[in-house]
């Protein structure tokens, strides 16, 4: 099922750019690199036109200055821990869910026939991206950094602190304290096999909100799973640990 908020139709591609530097909180000196980063090749006169060239560099700018802060905060890190930390980071998934959040969907300049059929989820990523190159081009290193981080900081810490999974209780309590006003409660939910070799089913629930359940070879391993279960339905992806 496509839940993208539609682009508003009613705006026009000035008016869009004017609600676009109201929601990332930066004034371009140029707007026109601005437009180019909004508009899609539906609507463009020609790919080049589009912001097609502006993902590509601003899939590069954002890749530097995450593998930058990597580098800097976590020097305990080898480089193999590093680069799987940054591909969760820098992922389209975390950069549409970044531009849903802000709802750079509503700036999207696309041709009608994609509003009959429904965008594709990758037209947010790609925005973001495009963004991020327009306000490189138009600003520099400095502002575009400021903008990449306030943004994903949040999952630069997810992703780091998730690194290997041996905490997943302890940033989920962290992540629900701080975000959902709530302490995880872990509910034991089935057990199976003989008292020797017994399997636990816990689920995690989090103000009265119950995830999928895990399972695991004692109680601590299956409530480490069902963190883990829920810290991914909170990020919106499915849960890992449902089969034993």
């Amino acid at each position: 099922m496509n839940d993208l908020t539609p682009p508003d139709d009613t705006l026009t591609a000035e008016q869009k750019v004017e609600h676009c530097q109201n929601i990332i909180k930066y004034r371009f000196r140029d707007c026109s690199i601005l437009l180019s980063a909004l508009t899609h090749s539906s609507v463009a006169t020609s790919r080049t036109e589009s912001n097609e060239r502006m993902e590509f560099l601003g899939d590069s700018i954002l890749g530097m200055i995450v593998c930058e802060r990597l580098f800097r905060s976590y020097p305990e890190y080898l480089e193999g821990e590093l680069t799987k930390i940054k591909s969760v980071v820098v992922s389209r998934r975390v950069c549409a869910k970044i531009s849903r959040q802000l709802g750079l969907d509503s700036c999207l300049i696309v041709g009608r026939g994609m509003l009959r059929t429904g965008m594709p989820r990758s037209l947010l990523s790609d925005v973001f991206e495009s963004i991020v190159a327009a306000i490189f081009l138009d600003g520099g290193v400095e502002n575009v950094g400021k903008f990449i981080l306030e943004h994903m900081e949040p999952e630069i810490r997810l992703a780091a602190d998730g690194h290997g999974g041996g905490n997943y209780k302890s940033l989920l309590q962290q992540l629900a304290q701080r975000d959902l006003k709530g302490t995880p409660v872990y509910r034991l939910v089935d057990e199976r096999g003989p008292d020797h070799s017994k399997h636990f089913q816990i689920a995690a629930e989090i103000t009265g909100r119950r995830f999928a359940p895990a399972w695991g070879r004692n109680k601590k391993e299956a409530e480490q799973r069902a963190a883990g279960n829920a810290l991914s339905q909170l990020r919106g992806e499915e849960a890992p640990y449902t089969t034993m």
